[in-house]
């Protein structure tokens, strides 16, 4: 049995994800390739109620640390559950952030350091986007409590993604969010192709 693939997609709040994920989607199924879709935090039971704590507006006294582990709670239980099993069946694996996303806000935003997985995407895209701007994309009443972090975090995070797209140029493909929502799209259809 073959190994499937594991893709995800990455980038600061408001830079595009959503949509060019809802085209990444029609990518494969247009071509009748069933996909496994998920996200982190969250893609199982337990992960999704981890979620709803980690993005809580009334926990907004969460400490770094615990945030971090949550984080990496929600994962391990993601990967053992969702991930590797379908990665096994030889399925397609797309993934609303992964493992970079907490070492880009937890690692340079919060200043935690890199945190490690044995479970790697076999491509990331990283939808590159001054995270001010995408963050003005995002209405202020709809923002979750990461998302209403002061700019500096962003900024962190932001330049974090920069540093893995320079460490990890394999399996890191940054992508101009700044674009047109088509241009991005035929970008990643290229590198699905």
């Amino acid at each position: 049995m073959k190994r499937g693939v594991f893709i995800s997609i990455e980038g600061p709040d408001g830079s595009g994800k959503s949509t060019q994920i809802k085209n990444i989607r029609q990518f494969f199924k247009d071509k009748g390739i069933d996909i496994i879709f998920t996200r982190e935090p969250g893609g199982t039971p337990i992960g999704e109620r981890i979620r709803s704590i980690i993005l809580d507006r009334d926990c907004a006294e969460m400490d770094d640390m615990t945030e971090a582990m949550l984080y990496a709670a929600a994962r391990a239980q993601h990967v053992a559950q969702v991930i590797r099993p379908a990665l096994l069946a030889g399925k397609i694996v797309i993934c609303d952030r992964f493992v970079d996303s907490s070492i880009a806000y937890q690692g340079y935003g919060r200043g935690l350091g890199e945190a490690v997985s044995g479970c790697l995407p076999d491509v990331t895209f990283l939808m590159k986007m001054d995270p001010r701007v995408g963050r003005r994309r995002i209405n202020v009443q709809q923002q979750d409590r990461l998302e209403r972090e002061k700019d500096d975090f962003h900024v962190r995070t932001y330049e974090g993604y920069l540093e893995l797209e320079k460490k990890y140029p394999g399996r890191i493909v940054g992508i101009d969010a700044a674009r047109s929502i088509e241009e991005i799209k035929i970008d990643i259809y290229k590198k699905l192709e």
